[in-house]
């Protein structure tokens, strides 16, 4: 691209908000205009408008990456939206470049100066060229926005809007101008992931008055995004809404957000106003509204929910409410944390782009959406962080912790199992979902660099046994204090996740045709292989003895037959002996169900997935819960809030079993990269009667529905012409797929089908 725009900020701050604008006269003698292109971004949150229609519907733009490396850009056709004479207009946010990130209270860590860069190319039917672009000729003034950050909200101020300053002629009262700002356009990169849109409208269930009096307005659904408030009263008058994820004692639950306030406040111009803060961002269910003038009635306000544009690919459903009903908890969790980077949670002063979380999270998130660009996009960010800290795979990426003297109150940040492990895993589940080898292409260097790094952390005896591990992050014995203080032994986590980790990077430089490098790591994982067993197994118990460790070990294949035998029959008592209530963190839950059915314990699986005490993961449902939380305690059974410091009820990573249920209870995945080859193989249990799957795989969609009844099974498939793959029902031989829809039975122990 050739770039003739430069980066632009107004000359006064403008209360964080500014307005930018230019006119400009099409070139005369071209004939009409063929096509017009219009490439936006900013060092903040910009929206545009051209003649003052909106160039998009995107929102956020251009979203968060590595800003010190990466600045991405967007371009709109805006071909039908050019006149004569034109007015060019944008509007600045902070967003996450000059708005507060993490819960130090810190923030602007990229610059303290919001600017926006436009470069607007008009084709003409001869084949001239007209360029508009952002420079030292434009003009800024005053919005309505008197504040704005993601954390806290935005305060807009009615009595100050006039769209004046989109039309031309506008004479500028108190506008002033603008300057360049330094800007190194080699930055710029094309945006390649969906753009953050406005997804769904949901309306108030309920609005009620709290024993303190308060008006609280309830929505049903715990969501992200905003409250569209519609509302007439007196010129000045202010209303307030905070946001909330749930209630305690009746009271908005705001101890969660820590120092987020997630508080918009509006002031009423005196006519019918309609206010929409779209320079910030909520994660909640409750709104608290103060100020309101009259009586509030639910058509004043709607909840907005926002995200990444992800198209649904995945679907799943069975005869028990509450497993649907938490199926659903892990979509809305998902599609709230995917709001242009992965992030743990939407509400709370962090929403950082935790590694750990999607390295747990990602097999599912395949399955359900197509995030193919979506995670591709991140990983370039995770690549170019990683190279500039020398092999490190951060905790966070974006990477702001790196500007704090101690990175969030954790060590100095080093490469630490699952968490760095990230930029192995993702790459490797993008590939499996949708099978196309570029994503491994263009990660490999990044995947080589960090199992790398991991070899130069190890002990002499050949484990990954030092240094500051996150280990099974918040097992459910761990005190609410010390969410890393886990059953499970950390040396026995990394080190069994360094092995997977190599054992990855020698099948991708298979796939890639990399002899050398395949040879190099598949060294590196079977040396890794040797030191775990050598000094963590015995006769099939593995160190630290608990339901982690045995999933770990099971699941990435580090055990011999006989060991791995004795360790699942071990897995399953210690299961069992916890009443088949969640005894594991990050590290083992996304992988103990998985190892309960590998080892034959497939009825311990199900008992464990259906549990509704706490902990487990449906206790939360039976809580009234409609996302996933970060603790398996979020919300105590006397529904109060857990005491940590450190508790939402939108987190997806402990929702990375559905990844399991789809494969498993619904009976639905590949046998090659991409569903070239298709697995149907439904393992009935739990009480189940019923349950369906189906996913939208690269070769068509590919569906299963079974049904239970006595011993009686019935599986219905619908596979696209020319897919090939397996047919496998208990109790049978493996058959291949037929295309087009068919029906099969098979006779089933009754105990699979019996309630429990």
């Amino acid at each position: 691209m050739n770039w003739q725009a430069r980066m632009i900020a107004a000359d006064e701050n403008f209360d964080g908000a500014p307005l930018l604008r230019t006119e400009f006269a099409l070139e005369e003698g071209h004939g009409a205009v063929a096509k017009a292109e219009l490439t936006l971004t900013a060092h903040g949150v910009v929206e545009g408008w051209i003649n003052g229609r909106p160039v998009s519907d995107a929102l956020l733009t251009p979203g968060w990456s590595s800003y010190e490396w990466r600045l991405r850009y967007v371009t709109y056709d805006v071909t039908g939206l050019l006149d004569s004479k034109s007015v060019l207009g944008l509007a600045v946010g902070k967003g996450w470049f000059g708005g507060r990130l993490g819960w130090s209270g810190k923030g602007s860590f990229y610059g303290d100066t919001l600017a926006a860069f436009a470069q607007l190319e008009i084709t003409f039917d001869d084949g001239a060229t007209q360029l508009v672009v952002t420079d030292d000729s434009w003009t800024a003034g005053p919005s309505a926005v008197l504040a704005n950050d993601l954390y806290d909200g935005e305060t807009i101020d009615a009595r100050k809007r006039d769209d004046a300053w989109l039309g031309t002629g506008f004479a500028g009262d108190g506008w002033v101008g603008v300057h360049e700002v330094e800007f190194d356009t080699a930055e710029l990169t094309p945006q390649t992931s969906p753009e953050v849109k406005r997804w769904d409208e949901l309306p108030v269930k309920e609005i009620s008055t709290s024993p303190s009096g308060k008006t609280l307005v309830d929505f049903g659904q715990n969501l992200v995004g905003w409250v569209r408030v519609r509302v007439t009263g007196p010129e000045g008058a202010e209303v307030t809404i905070r946001h909330a994820e749930v209630l305690e004692n009746g009271e908005l639950g705001v101890r969660p957000l820590r120092s987020a306030q997630a508080t918009d406040r509006y002031i009423l111009s005196g006519g019918d106003d309609v206010f929409e803060p779209t320079f910030t961002f909520h994660g909640f269910r409750y709104a608290e509204i103060s100020g309101w003038p009259g009586e509030l009635t639910a058509e004043a306000l709607t909840a907005v929910a926002v995200g990444s544009e992800l198209t649904r690919i995945g679907t799943f459903r069975t005869s028990d409410p509450m497993l649907n009903q938490f199926h659903d908890n892990v979509v809305w969790g998902m599609r709230g944390n995917f709001v242009d980077v992965p992030t743990d949670c939407p509400q709370r002063d962090e929403r950082l782009g935790w590694t750990g979380d999607i390295a747990a999270f990602a097999p599912t998130a395949a399955f359900l959406f197509d995030v193919d660009s979506f995670l591709s996009e991140w990983l370039r960010n995770v690549a170019v962080e990683q190279a500039h800290q020398d092999g490190i795979i951060p905790y966070v990426v974006p990477d702001v912790l790196k500007y704090l003297d101690k990175p969030g109150g954790f060590p100095e940040t080093d490469s630490t199992a699952i968490w760095s492990d990230a930029g192995v895993w993702v790459p490797w589940t993008l590939y499996q979902a949708y099978g196309d080898t570029e994503v491994l292409k263009a990660q490999f260097d990044s995947m080589a660099s960090h199992v790398r790094r991991v070899g130069s952390l190890l002990s002499p005896n050949g484990l990954w046994d030092t240094g500051f591990q996150f280990g099974d992050w918040l097992d459910p014995d761990a005190p609410p204090e010390d969410p890393a203080k886990a059953k499970a032994d950390t040396g026995v986590v990394a080190t069994a996740c360094a092995y997977r980790s190599a054992a990855i990077v020698a099948e991708t430089a298979a796939v890639l045709g990399l002899e050398t490098e395949h040879a190099e790591f598949a060294e590196r994982a079977a040396a890794l292989r040797t030191a775990f067993n050598e000094h963590y197994v015995t006769d099939g118990r593995v160190f630290s003895d608990c339901t982690t460790v045995y999933a770990l070990a099971i699941v990435f294949g580090l055990l011999d037959d006989a060991d791995e035998r004795a360790a699942g029959d071990r897995l399953a008592e210690l299961t069992a002996e916890s009443g088949y209530l969640i005894s594991t963190g990050f590290a083992g839950t996304p992988f103990i169900t998985d190892a309960l059915t590998k080892t034959g314990h497939l009825d311990d699986a199900y008992k464990l997935l259906l549990q509704r005490e706490c902990p487990s993961w449906l206790y939360p449902v039976t809580m009234g819960a409609t996302t996933v939380w970060e603790r398996w305690d979020s919300m105590l059974p006397d529904g109060t809030i857990n005491p940590g410091e450190m508790t939402s009820f939108n987190h997806y990573a402990l929702g990375a079993v559905a990844d399991w249920m789809h494969r498993v209870v619904g009976g639905l995945s590949p046998l090659e990269p991409g569903y070239a080859k298709v697995l149907i193989a439904p393992q009935p249990g739990g009480g189940l009667t019923e349950a369906e799957t189906a996913l939208e795989t690269p070769h068509g969609r590919v569906a299963v529905r079974w049904t239970l009844s006595g011993d009686q099974l019935t599986v219905e498939t619908d596979v696209p012409a020319g897919l090939e793959g397996v047919f496998r029902l208990p109790g049978q031989d493996d058959r291949p797929l037929e295309p087009g829809r068919s029906t099969a039975t098979a006779s089933l122990p009754t105990a699979v089908g019996a309630v429990r």
